[in-house]
């Protein structure tokens, strides 16, 4: 990912438009299957929010946001069928290599915690966006409900992302140091899902104390 901010714009300038086709799959498939939780949405979503913003390159950051939005939807949509028809399989030991345990115990934690909100919520968490929508699924959540709140998140995340690249991207001490923004964007992407676990160890410690 930290070579991203030089590779994406050579891909732009040599394959055009259809670079928001390869864009698509990665937010489709980040969201869309539960094995891949690692894929990296938030720093890719600002990276190329900050290249629209330079005239130089063919992306525009409406479109982004529109054709994305489409993908992170339609991603999570996939994520709850898989978790409503095959969960029960994939949560077997057989596939304890694939899908964590461990992080699957913690999307359902927060599942748990936030309701219907942590559909939104959870776009926000790296590896618990993935598994969230595959957790509601599990749990036969209504999907008119999670439909409402996939649309809501999906638009959300994307937005934020697109536009905080687009408008701050290109600033100076940005660019400068834009390898560190991206490391900064994950490790603060990931801030919330390790308080959890932290909050969830303490507790864990109070009650054997």
């Amino acid at each position: 990912m930290l070579n991203m901010n030089h590779l994406l714009p050579s891909l732009i300038a040599q394959y055009g438009g259809l670079v928001y086709g390869g864009l698509f799959i990665i937010i489709f498939v980040e969201t869309g299957l539960v094995v891949f939780p690692f894929l990296p949405g938030d720093s890719l979503l600002f990276l190329s929010g900050s290249i629209a913003a330079m005239t130089a390159h063919s992306l525009n950051h409406i479109t982004l946001i529109i054709l994305l939005s489409i993908a992170a939807i339609a991603g999570d949509s996939l994520n709850f069928e898989i978790g409503h028809h095959f969960g029960q399989h994939l949560t077997k030991p057989k596939w304890q290599r694939w899908i964590k345990p461990k992080y699957l115990k913690e999307a359902g934690q927060f599942f748990h915690n936030h309701g219907n909100s942590a559909i939104f919520l959870g776009r926000f968490m790296p590896v618990i966006r993935t598994l969230i929508p595959f957790t509601a699924g599990v749990s036969k959540m209504h999907y008119r409900k999670f439909i409402l709140f996939n649309v809501l998140g999906g638009i959300a995340w994307v937005s934020v992302a697109v536009l905080a690249g687009y408008f701050f991207g290109n600033i100076t001490i940005v660019k400068t140091h834009f390898e560190l923004i991206m490391l900064a964007i994950i490790v603060i992407s990931l801030l919330p899902a390790i308080l959890i676990s932290l909050k969830r160890k303490s507790k864990g410690t109070d009650v054997n104390a």
